[in-house]
């Protein structure tokens, strides 16, 4: 299943440097393990924001929600998810 997410951070003012510096790290290395096993396909920075948009690919809804909710930004996030399905107007012969 495929699903597009929308993720908005928003550390808070006070929050200190090294705190917030330490929840990127470890959320960059679990980023990247997703990417590696196909689970997240892609990422993209919305310029000017602190904030992406992803695709990724997983077994079921609830698989995608454990997925989020183990992000170490996860508590300081606002998350969209719109679920996508192939449309008929395509000309690729897989979601790939």
């Amino acid at each position: 299943m495929l699903f597009k997410v929308e993720m908005i951070v928003k550390l808070p003012i006070d929050m200190p440097k090294s705190v917030a510096d330490e929840i990127k790290s470890r959320e960059k290395i679990y980023s990247q393990e997703l990417q590696s096993s196909g689970k997240w396909r892609h990422i993209w920075r919305i310029a000017g924001s602190y904030a992406n948009i992803s695709i990724f690919d997983v077994e079921s809804n609830a698989e995608l929600h454990d997925i989020l909710s183990a992000l170490p930004l996860y508590s300081y996030m606002d998350i969209r998810v719109d679920a996508l399905c192939r449309h008929p107007s395509s000309i690729r012969d897989n979601d790939k």
